[in-house]
């Protein structure tokens, strides 16, 4: 009876943590929605700001603005944007270990590689390995907003600009779909100029010039990237805990059935057994009459 009653107690258990994680899974749901309303509402604006860009960076020399001119790379950042809680699968590993094996493999080549953390899960993997971490952001994806993305981005510029790095790469996750979130890593800073499509037929006059349009619109450019960054990782991050959650809740699903046959099981084992006592009184009480 002691196995029957800890089998009960354990399907009790389970259907407590299901309850969890179906609830998690509905507030995931609830919340994904609106981070993937934010990042659909967000690409275009960003890609046609670097589109734009682009355009009128291609047209002046590189040195006009410092954001646009390479340097040799000697100190590197990296700013990696996790998550600040568990329980979406691997939507922080992945990205972890694909940082982990950059640094394993080529931080060596680089005077000084130095990490800006945005979100506990990263700043707590590194802070225990004794990675260098510059600064630290936590609590950024819960409530993302463009100023946010602009103090982060204007601390990143502050550093490249004063020399403290030459070269800014940054990892997130990429939203596909609530299925799928893709290790992306993008160049930061210094911008690098892309030839833009097909040719200009025309050169346009700028007012009031080209070089005092960069000076205003680079910064600009550098929050707004680093705002779909943080969409895109807040809107994976629900993806991937909805999706968690509804494996962990079906798997427990699973596990209360076969908890369940095997109770059953147990159950009816008890009663045979209790039958044969019985059974087995009676012919002794026979026997001795």
């Amino acid at each position: 009876m002691s196995s029957l009653r800890a089998i009960r107690k354990r399907i009790q258990s389970v259907k407590n943590t299901q309850q969890i994680t179906k609830a998690m899974k509905m507030v995931s749901a609830a919340k994904l929605r609106r981070a993937q309303e934010a990042i659909v509402a967000a690409r275009p604006y960003a890609f046609k700001m670097k589109e734009v860009v682009m355009d009128l960076a291609y047209r002046v020399d590189p040195s006009v603005h410092p954001l646009l001119t390479p340097r040799e790379v000697r100190k590197q950042g990296i700013l990696i944007i996790t998550s600040d809680r568990g329980l979406c699968g691997s939507f922080n590993s992945n990205l972890i270990r694909a940082l982990r094996l950059y640094l394993e493999s080529e931080a060596q080549n680089y005077e000084g590689v130095f990490l800006y953390a945005a979100g506990r899960k990263a700043r707590d993997f590194f802070r225990r390995r004794k990675y260098p971490i510059k600064r630290e952001y936590i609590n950024v994806l819960a409530h993302v907003i463009y100023e946010v993305a602009e103090e982060l981005a204007n601390d990143l510029v502050t550093d490249f600009l004063e020399g403290e790095v030459d070269e800014v790469l940054v990892y997130f996750n990429e939203f596909r779909s609530p299925l799928i979130q893709r290790v992306t890593v993008e160049k930061l800073l210094p911008i690098e100029v892309e030839r833009p499509e097909g040719e200009f037929p025309v050169e346009f006059i700028y007012e009031p010039g080209k070089d005092q349009i960069l000076e205003t619109l680079l910064p600009r450019y550098v929050a707004t990237q680093m705002y779909r960054y943080l969409l895109e990782s807040v809107a994976g991050e629900h993806g991937a805990r909805m999706t968690a959650m509804d494996n962990a809740t079906n798997n427990a699903t699973e596990m209360i059935d076969k908890l369940t046959l095997q109770m059953n099981r147990a159950r009816q084992a008890s009663i045979t057994k209790e039958l044969m006592e019985i059974i087995s009184g009676k012919e002794a009480i026979e026997q001795k009459k």
